[in-house]
């Protein structure tokens, strides 16, 4: 199977990368700073009482859409491997203590919060979907895209985000080691629109253990940034960038 992109634009943050500028001396200045990852945007386009309201997962996923740009109304995925767990770990927790649960974050502790927070906050009525895949979440993402844009070729928004796992699943999964969140705007292959870059997903099933032959989400945000083609193996899927002149 092989699926093919043009990028039209990005967004993405991270606490040690939160504009595009900052992407460019990735990773030099990744760190494991606990201060760093406390950090949390400013969501200032969003009103104060509904950002007071919104978990960090859905922040940083609003801020990297925010930079993305998207149109006034285009079709959704968002994809995340653990969703609001932290949210519902708190939950949890207050059931335990036996304290009254918040309204709130019960309301907020869904798969698809990000997606319904954003429709509602930029009024975009157009459809939306939320995947959960495990580990080959973030290319799932973009499979779920190919097959959307196969049956309409008009551009549409794909956000993949993350954060660390409460403590209590640590022993189960490492990743991701920080918050982080990229949102792209995708069109087909030969689209008439100027286009950043293009990205190829080619099926991989072979096993990838040297480190250099493997690509990241870092990685591939970077080189959207330092417009840099870049290339490896991601999830059973051999990746590549090539960016515009």
């Amino acid at each position: 199977m092989h699926l093919k992109f043009s990028i039209l634009s990005w967004g993405a943050w991270s606490p040690q990368c939160q504009q595009a500028s900052d992407w460019l001396n990735w990773p030099t200045i990744a760190s494991d700073d606990s201060a760093q990852q406390s950090a949390v945007p400013k969501l200032t386009h969003v009103p104060a009482m509904q950002r007071r309201r919104l978990s960090k997962l859905t922040k940083i996923i609003l801020e990297a859409v925010s930079q993305s740009a998207p149109p006034e109304q285009c079709r959704s995925i968002f994809a995340s491997q653990h969703g609001e767990i932290n949210r519902t770990i708190g939950l949890l927790n207050d059931i335990v203590a036996e304290s009254p649960l918040s309204p709130t974050g019960f309301s907020q502790s869904v798969h698809n919060t990000a997606s319904g927070i954003f429709s509602i906050l930029t009024g975009n009525q157009a459809s939306s979907t939320s995947i959960a895949a495990g580990k080959n979440t973030f290319s799932q993402g973009f499979i779920e895209a190919f097959g959307q844009l196969h049956a309409d070729p008009a551009p549409l928004l794909l956000v993949y985000a993350d954060e660390p796992v409460p403590q209590v699943y640590r022993q189960f999964s490492a990743d991701p080691k920080w918050p982080i969140a990229g949102a792209f705007m995708l069109a087909p292959e030969n689209c008439s629109q100027a286009a950043l870059a293009t990205l190829s997903l080619t099926a991989d099933t072979r096993e990838h253990k040297n480190d250099h032959e493997q690509l990241s989400l870092e990685q591939l945000i970077s080189s959207l940034a330092t417009k840099q083609n870049a290339s490896g193996y991601l999830a059973g899927w051999h990746w590549e960038l090539t960016c515009s002149d």
